[in-house]
Order: C-alpha cells, then structure tokens, then sequence
C-alpha cells in the first residue's frame, strides 16, 4: 500500500497492480479501494494497464478526520480524482467509480474532462444520495427493510462487523464468503478505532452526510469521452434501471449488465468487466 499527497494536504490511500509506465486505470472507492476486487485490478493490469485504487476520504488510509461533520463536498472528491489522475501520468486516465464512487468518478469526468479519457461507472446511478428522480427506481423497500432489521454489529468488534457485512450481502444477493473475506481487508485498514470511523469504512454513511450539491444529471449529455456502464441485474440498492438511465444519457455509453450480480462485482466477472473496460 502506497499515499498519495493531493496539492490540497488530502492524503489519499492508494495501492497499484502492473506497469507504472503504463496507460493508467484509476479506480475510486466506494468507499474503500476494495470495492474494486483483486481479480478486476489483476486482470486490467494483465492487459497492459497501470491500475490504481484508492479510498475516498474517510476512508482506508486517506485522511480521516471525522466521518459524521464531513467539511468537504462531492466536488472536493471530484477533485481529489483529478489531483490523482494528474500527479501519476502526465496523459489523461480512464477513470472509474462504483457505488458512491460512481457519483464521485461522474462529478470528475464533467469538473475535469482534461484528466479524463475514459469513463467506467459501476452499480451507481445519475443523482446524489436522497430523494431519487421519480423516473430513476428507488431502492427495493423489501430488501432495505430486510437489510436494516439486522442487529447492528459492535463496531470495535472485528467478528462482529464481519458477520454483519456477510449477512447484509445475503440479504442484497452478493457472495457472503466474499462479503466476508473483504470485511475482514477493511476492518484490518481502518484508521482508529472509533465507531464513526468504522461505520464509515464498512456502510460509507459519510456520504449521506455530504453536501452533493448542485444536480449534475442534466450535464451528462455533455460527457464526450468513452464510457461504461456496468450494473448487477439483481442490485436492490440501486436497480439497474439506475445504469440504464446513466447510459441513455451519456453520448455512446455502453452498458453491461452482469446477469448473474447483485451491488458487488463478483470475482467470477472480474474478467468480463476488464475486457469491456479495455476495449473503450
């Protein structure tokens, strides 16, 4: 694992997979860099790639400070994805987000289409956390009210958080041997030992904190580089009609749907999703 120091003092966590000389892939977290799974990163690097993967703030090992007050906004992520892109290569770099990173990697690719290439957005969709457009599916109110009557793990208890993350995978359709495997990474990343900070690496709550302002939707026919769109047919958080909608809208979008995923990129399509990223 490596840092990365933006020109703003924002330490961000960062780990890379290939040649440095390479064309770069930058893989924003949502929240964590391992969102991104090792298979994906493993087989773009396989491709002639240097891929990188960082944490957001809040997050892994960039700069905490305190998830519950964030004083900074979306646009700042957007920033420190710029910075990012720019301090490793001096050409413009394929940028990609999942989940909340998928908002962050949107917001970037439109506030600073120099550092950007091309543009992979992975289960998110075109609007901030909070009230979805009444044309975009909202969660699945069955799924969210199975996820959220779970007992809530103690945070400061490794096998605690681990459970939880597997159970919670169950109940939204993703592998809990895998869910699990990757809480065990992130609660062995966690900066401090504090509740707040924990919640943040494991749920991103930060970002329902986070001021997303101004909308940004209305702008993505504007996006003119290349750009993915990959989305689980089964997600429940958000619903495929949500990567539909953003490859409607941005010029030339292609969208893969993983047939078989739910929110997370299973390992088992890390090879489908780098082959449709390398081919932009």
């Amino acid at each position: 694992m490596h840092s990365f120091r933006t020109p703003g003092g924002i330490t961000l966590g960062v780990e890379h997979f290939g040649d440095e000389a390479a064309p770069l892939v930058l893989l924003a977290g949502g929240v964590t860099m391992l969102s991104w799974p090792d298979a994906l990163c493993e087989a773009l690097a396989r491709g002639g790639r240097h891929v990188v993967r960082y944490d957001l703030r809040d997050a892994g090992t960039s700069t905490t400070v305190d998830p519950e007050a964030p004083a900074y906004t979306l646009r700042d992520l957007a920033t420190d994805a710029a910075a990012l892109a720019r301090g490793l290569d001096d050409r413009p770099a394929h940028l990609a987000g999942t989940g909340v990173g998928g908002m962050v990697a949107q917001v970037a690719a439109l506030d600073h289409p120099d550092a950007f290439s091309a543009l992979t957005l992975a289960g998110t969709r075109p609007v901030a956390p909070g009230p979805v457009d009444p044309d975009l599916p909202d969660h699945d109110a069955a799924k969210m009210g199975q996820r959220f009557s779970l007992p809530k793990p103690d945070w400061s208890d490794r096998a605690s958080v681990v459970e939880f993350a597997a159970d919670a995978a169950e109940v939204f359709g993703d592998d809990p041997a895998e869910a699990r495997a990757t809480a065990e990474r992130v609660f062995a990343r966690t900066p401090g030992a504090g509740p707040a900070v924990r919640m943040a690496n494991h749920l991103g709550m930060v970002f329902s904190r986070l001021d997303c302002t101004p909308r940004w939707r209305e702008r993505l026919p504007r996006l003119a580089v290349p750009t993915l769109v990959v989305h689980g047919r089964h997600d429940p958080f958000f619903p495929v009609g949500n990567g539909e909608a953003l490859a409607r809208e941005i010029p030339g979008a292609r969208l893969l749907v993983l047939e078989e995923a739910a929110t997370a990129i299973p390992a088992t399509a890390a090879d489908e999703v780098a082959a449709a990223m390398l081919a932009l």
